[in-house]
């Protein structure tokens, strides 16, 4: 190539600066859906949780009735 068919250089500094901005764009949409599918998994989580504490809790108020119960029969 000579000096007349060498593109300037100011056109490839902007075509690297368009494909850099292209895959940053790219790369904003992959990190988004990531971000929503975490979300999604968050409040399931958080959900799941709620409803382990609860059964939890549960369980304690029928084991303590029971302990409570067999004390009574003891006494008996």
């Amino acid at each position: 190539m000579n000096e007349s068919t060498k593109p300037p250089a100011e056109t490839l500094d902007l075509d690297q600066l368009e494909r850099r901005i292209e895959a940053l764009v790219e790369k904003i949409g992959s990190l988004t859906d990531e971000n929503d599918t975490l979300r999604q998994q968050h409040t399931g989580l958080v959900k799941e949780r709620a409803r382990l504490i609860e059964k939890t809790e549960t369980a304690r108020s029928r084991v303590e009735a029971m302990i409570t119960r067999l004390k009574a029969m003891e006494r008996e």
